[in-house]
């Protein structure tokens, strides 16, 4: 069994979905997203929970990820225990049972000159 290399939690500071798009759906909606790797052996469960500025947090969000697996996620696409509001700042901690890798990233496609941007988040 190989055991993967990154960290069992991380955090972002930056969330943000824009509220407005602009081109073909789904390629052009604005989100933000995670890309999560798995370069061990071992299945990662995932839990995400999000953090806003004027109200608790909301979460987990539950998610698996294979052994020596790549993954994106919208963070749009979470819904269940609730959507995360467009337009509106928060922060996420991500806490996987094995070490992950996680970058995210964010397409903004509210007018036509869409921007695209990417970071590490922060192991912790």
């Amino acid at each position: 069994m190989t055991a993967g290399f990154g960290s069992t939690l991380w955090a972002i500071g930056g969330g943000h979905i824009p509220l407005r798009s602009t081109g073909a759906e789904p390629e052009f909606t604005s989100r933000d997203q995670l890309s999560l790797l798995n370069t061990g052996d071992e299945e990662a469960r995932i839990a995400i929970t999000i953090h806003h500025a004027h109200r608790e947090p909301v979460g987990p969000y539950e998610l698996k990820l294979g052994g020596r697996r790549v993954r994106r996620v919208r963070f749009n696409d979470l819904i269940f225990p609730e959507a995360i509001p467009l337009g509106v700042p928060f922060g996420a901690i991500v806490r996987a049972s094995v070490p992950i890798v996680v970058q995210v990233t964010r397409l903004d496609s509210g007018h036509a000159e869409a921007s695209w941007m990417g970071t590490m988040a922060h192991p912790a």
